[in-house]
């Protein structure tokens, strides 16, 4: 790993701080070690730290100043900084008092925000590291990527990827959801994450959700939100540029941070590059390089999908109808594959249209460009999609 250079890019004037969020594992300890060699570094997963700044928060203050100015010049980093809310409070006074900077590093802001912890009021600049993603990767193997996800460790170990990402998702959810008391009624939870497992990539629908969870509508709300606050899932809106009878506006989608996640709570193994089950991964994997796109390159665009009453469907269409894009599966794409986009393209006329699948060359059919999944890959990293 120490080979896979990331392609996130944290550049700090001189007093600037900033607040880095990612799900565990995804490398964020890593990357700052080696991005901010000096500086000082804060662990709150250390319990003897955390005890003590829990109790007495002023302590990080009193001893940040008694440090040589030498030593401050760089930005202050503080990991899992979640774990002490409280802690914030010291820091904007440091910021503001003393000019110094801070890098604060977590999995979840949602901890934070529920206990109107203080943000810094804009004074920090906001990052986020994703799973491995295929521009930082010499040559992807799509059903590697796809099996074992892109989480660096588990990418990287074709061993015991599987107990791994099983451990993964019951003890770090229980820890990151449960143990941070996001939610109250654990075995409802409990349901509710199964219960992801035949909803994940499908429109959602809240009420049937509920009632397999025992709880309100509501309620299967908000433990969606928790995973998009916790930085765990992804929510697609549906399109709506113009009010139509015809299609769908009302139904999100939600998505897994990573492909490897979502095929243990699918109970999913891919033996080949084809079939139904290849076709829904290969779908995700392409809005997780759509996703991470959009942050590395700071572009705020929208990432909304397309879908009519009548079945037809466009999985991702970016930056308010200026790209449409469907993903297939399958290694031979025919006029039938591309009926949703022709019908996108007739009413809303995107400036591209792109249908990824698995063939081996580009081409063109009508206004559509059919694309290789490298290829198009390639073109998203080179900032050609939008």
């Amino acid at each position: 790993m120490e080979n896979i250079k990331r392609l996130l890019k944290i550049k700090l004037p001189k007093g600037q701080s900033a607040f880095l969020w990612g799900p565990r594992k995804t490398g964020k300890t890593s990357y700052l070690k080696e991005h901010f060699p000096d500086s000082l570094y804060y662990d709150f997963l250390k319990t003897d730290l955390f005890f003590e700044l829990s109790k007495n928060p002023s302590l990080f203050r009193e001893r940040l100043l008694a440090k040589e100015e030498k030593n401050l010049t760089k930005p202050i980093i503080l990991d899992e900084v979640q774990k002490i809310p409280q802690i914030l409070d010291e820091i904007h006074w440091l910021i503001e008092n003393k000019g110094l900077s801070f890098i604060l590093c977590g999995s979840s802001a949602r901890k934070l925000k529920r206990g109107q912890a203080n943000l810094l009021g804009g004074r920090a600049w906001r990052y986020q590291l994703f799973p491995f993603v295929s521009a930082e990767l010499k040559d992807m193997n799509l059903l590697r990527a796809l099996n074992q996800g892109m989480v660096p460790s588990h990418y990287l170990d074709d061993k015991n990827y599987r107990k791994s990402l099983i451990a993964y998702v019951h003890d770090y959810l229980k820890e990151e959801v449960f143990n941070e008391g996001l939610v109250r009624n654990i075995p409802a939870f409990s349901r509710f994450f199964d219960a992801i497992g035949y909803s994940h990539g499908e429109l959602t629908n809240y009420s049937n959700i509920a009632r397999d969870c025992g709880v309100g509508a509501k309620t299967v709300k908000e433990y969606y939100q928790i995973l998009v606050d916790t930085l765990l899932a992804i929510r697609i809106e549906p399109f709506k540029r113009r009010q139509s009878r015809n299609v769908i506006i009302s139904a999100p989608k939600y998505y897994l941070f990573d492909v490897g996640v979502s095929g243990i709570l699918t109970k999913r193994h891919l033996e080949d590059i084809k079939g139904e089950e290849f076709g829904k991964a290969f779908e995700h994997l392409i809005l997780m390089e759509i996703n991470a796109y959009r942050s590395y390159s700071e572009s705020d665009f929208d990432i909304n999908f397309w879908r009519t009453k009548s079945g037809l469907e466009v999985d991702f269409v970016l930056g308010k109808g200026e790209t449409a894009i469907e993903v297939k599966g399958s290694s031979r794409i025919d006029s039938r594959d591309l009926k949703s986009l022709k019908a996108f393209i007739e009413e809303y006329s995107p400036k591209k249209a792109m249908l990824v699948c698995n063939e081996k060359e580009k081409r063109v059919s009508g206004k559509i460009q059919i694309m290789p999944w490298r290829d198009f890959l390639s073109e998203l990293w080179a900032g050609n999609v939008l």
